[in-house]
């Protein structure tokens, strides 16, 4: 029998580091929490986990990234809105504080536009700053093909953000 309780109380820092990390809001990061560990009961019924940290934020990555491609559904045509929360009290400039913001919420849109398994990857590596021995273990692959998935994930970010970049100049007349 698990114990659902010790479970979420040992591992869902991790969960919620995860999600939050991605997401950047505490509202979807808290549907995302609820998600993943619902999705974790679902895999526990299935047949025994062996490691929960991996497990669980395989799951988290993966709900996150869900609900960023929810976000861009839902949000399509939509202005954007910026979170002043998210600015640090100890911020010495403003203006950067709200470039850098602004970046991760354009980044956030883009992963959505990823394959899953190269999302994960991206997001493990980059945002939870996890060894690519570790993300190996997480998603159950070689330490090889976590290397080629991150450079695809690269790459394909790159390209997504200078055609974002394009789109934007030319609906504003070719101005930068």
């Amino acid at each position: 029998m698990t114990d659902w309780r010790a479970i979420v109380e040992q591992f869902g820092p991790i969960v919620w580091k995860t999600a939050y990390r991605i997401l950047g809001n505490e509202s979807d990061a808290a549907d995302c929490f609820q998600e993943t560990f619902l999705s974790a009961l679902g895999v526990a019924e299935k047949g025994q986990v062996n490691h929960w940290p991996a497990l669980l934020r395989k799951l988290a990555a993966a709900r996150a990234i869900d609900r960023l491609r929810q976000r861009g559904v839902d949000r399509a045509g939509s202005v954007q809105r910026f979170d002043c929360s998210s600015i640090p009290d100890d911020a010495i400039d403003p203006q950067q504080s709200a470039e850098t913001a602004e970046l991760a919420e354009k980044l956030r849109d883009l992963l959505r536009h990823l394959p899953p398994r190269e999302a994960a990857v991206f997001c493990l590596r980059l945002i939870d700053e996890l060894s690519y021995d570790e993300i190996a273990d997480e998603l159950g692959l070689t330490t090889n093909s976590v290397g080629v998935l991150l450079h695809k994930a690269r790459k394909r970010l790159r390209n997504l953000w200078e055609r974002s970049e394009t789109d934007c100049a030319s609906s504003k007349g070719g101005q930068p």
